[in-house]
This record gives structure tokens, sequence and C-alpha cells, in this order.
């Protein structure tokens, strides 16, 4: 029997965790700092919409190996992640929002980073995008992960075989979101000289 009017038959949804009304906006991003298992599933069901053809996803896993930096390989049966928590989340939406303002076709971003250990195989980072052409979705994916590297307060400690440990030394300077982004930009942009 079909409802005679829309009012009297509410649906609702769940969205982050809150229960909506179909009146209300949903909102197009996602981020979390975790110590749980990150939902890569979920995060690709719930960025799949009508309007977007391509869904992109990066899931960066602990793997098995090493090179340090004098280029020996090590053994890795794991990593612990530590972050400056109070600054990930706001950078990560950050991130999420530069990528919309530069792809405003972009139909949903989700970005999990985890914290804790990890051990190998399991994913410690997921960037999910999703837009209506698949060239948009990927670049706004490689945007958001080599953006959230380069500015996202997390660090790693490795645990090899053996019992022994050590922080990774990447080099790369923790950098604002904004600075972050336009270094990116420049390095597939130069400026003309």
């Amino acid at each position: 029997m079909p409802v005679q009017n829309a009012r009297e038959h509410i649906v609702t949804a769940v969205v982050n965790d809150q229960i909506r009304s179909p009146e209300e906006p949903v909102e197009d991003v996602r981020v979390a700092l975790t110590p749980d298992r990150v939902p890569v599933a979920e995060a690709i069901e719930w960025a799949t919409v009508p309007h977007c053809g391509a869904v992109v996803t990066f899931t960066g896993t602990v793997r098995d190996h090493n090179d340090d930096l004098e280029g020996h390989r090590t053994g890795i049966v794991g990593i612990d992640y530590e972050a400056f928590d109070r600054h990930v989340e706001p950078r990560l939406r950050q991130i999420a929002q530069a990528a919309r303002d530069r792809w405003p076709a972009l139909g949903r971003v989700a970005l999990f980073h985890r914290v804790g250990p990890v051990p190998v195989t399991e994913a410690s980072i997921l960037v999910v995008v999703s837009a209506p052409h698949r060239g948009e979705a990927f670049t706004a994916a490689r945007f958001c992960i080599d953006v959230l590297k380069d500015s996202v307060p997390v660090w790693k400690r490795e645990y090899s075989g053996d019992g022994t440990s050590g922080w990774v030394a990447t080099g790369n300077r923790i950098d604002d979101v904004p600075a972050a982004a336009h270094r990116w930009c420049l390095a597939r942009n130069p400026e003309p000289a």
C-alpha cells in the first residue's frame, strides 16, 4: 500500500553512529584515529553512493620487513603506532576538506589511522575516496595519503623477530596541512622559473 503522505513515513539512517532523519544533511567526510581494526569494508560501503562511479581505496598494511637507513633489510613482526592524539583527527579532516576543495565533484572521503600495536598484514591506514570518475578519485586518494604522511603526527616503532625494536626514522618533517598540500601540488605542477 503506497504511503499517502511522505511525512507520515519517516525513514532514518545511521550516519557516524548517529540516527538522522532524511531532512538532515549527511556529512561526506569520515575520519578517525582508532586503536581497533580499521573498518575497510564498512568505509567502502559508506563511500559508495549513487552519483559516484568510482571508489578508490588505499589500505596501508604492516609488511614483514623494512629497509633501514643504511639499506639493510630487517624482519618485522609488528608495529606500534603512537600519535599526538588531539591533532590527528582535526588534521585528517583538514586533508579531506582540502581534497574536496581541489576536486569539488568528490562524493565521500574517509581517512582512518590506527594507533597501538598492529601485526603484520593488518591495516594501519585507510583512505577511501568516491567520485563520479576514476581519474579524480585516484588523484584525490593519492593526495590524501601523501599529505597525511607529511602532516599527521603519527610515529611508528617496529618490532623484529629477535625481540628488538626501534623507532622508524623517516627523515620527513611533520608540516601543517596547507603547507604539505601546497608542496604536493608543486611536486606535480612545478611553477615556471
